[in-house]
């Protein structure tokens, strides 16, 4: 890569014209590739978590919507996407503000992320995309490391700031802060 190509600054356009057999995520203008084909624990912990969400706001009538990868979500306050220079593909977004919604994907905050760890790049879970959701608002944000079998759970505090992340184990139940009764047990959790 030329030096042009890397201090250019990405937007929604080139996300659009990048070639479709590559998966990529923006964030600030920089793109980032996503990893090869994940685990099949990977996989498996989308598929059950996203089912947990699914089942629990559908027996509760919720409004609220979950979306597995690949879908896109926009952090942008723009409504003109061509400019959005952060697109990511969050494992799991769960959105409770359905005029966020539209056929391209999400337009601004998830309620909340759950980003399941790979070992091709763990940075961008741990710090790129923490300090993104951070700054545009998702109220709860979990890093789920399958090969540690930990989570962390950061939640926004009164200054929509995440405070200092509260840490699982795939042994515990954890309370889903943006919903009353939703607690989910990693230990009953069909990953075998």
């Amino acid at each position: 890569m030329d030096n042009t190509a890397k201090n250019k600054t990405y937007t929604y356009t080139d996300y659009m014209n990048y070639p479709e057999n590559e998966r990529i995520e923006l964030i600030e203008g920089k793109i980032y590739a996503m990893s090869p084909a994940p685990s099949r624990i990977h996989q498996g912990l989308i598929m059950e978590l996203s089912a947990r969400f699914y089942n629990y706001i559908r027996s509760n009538n919720g409004n609220c919507k979950v979306y597995p990868s690949p879908f896109d979500v926009f952090l942008t306050d723009d409504e003109n996407l061509d400019n959005c220079k952060n697109i990511v593909q969050p494992d799991i977004s769960v959105i409770c503000d359905r005029n966020k919604l539209n056929d391209k994907g999400c337009i601004g905050a998830p309620d909340m992320i759950i980003e399941i760890v790979s070992p091709y790049n763990p940075s961008n879970d741990y710090v790129r995309k923490l300090w993104l959701y951070e700054q545009f608002g998702v109220k709860e944000y979990w890093i789920v490391n399958p090969m540690e079998e930990s989570i962390l759970v950061y939640k926004l505090d009164k200054n929509n700031q995440y405070a200092a992340p509260k840490v699982y184990t795939f042994k515990d139940i954890i309370k889903v802060s943006i919903y009353d009764t939703l607690e989910i047990d990693f230990s009953k959790l069909n990953l075998l």
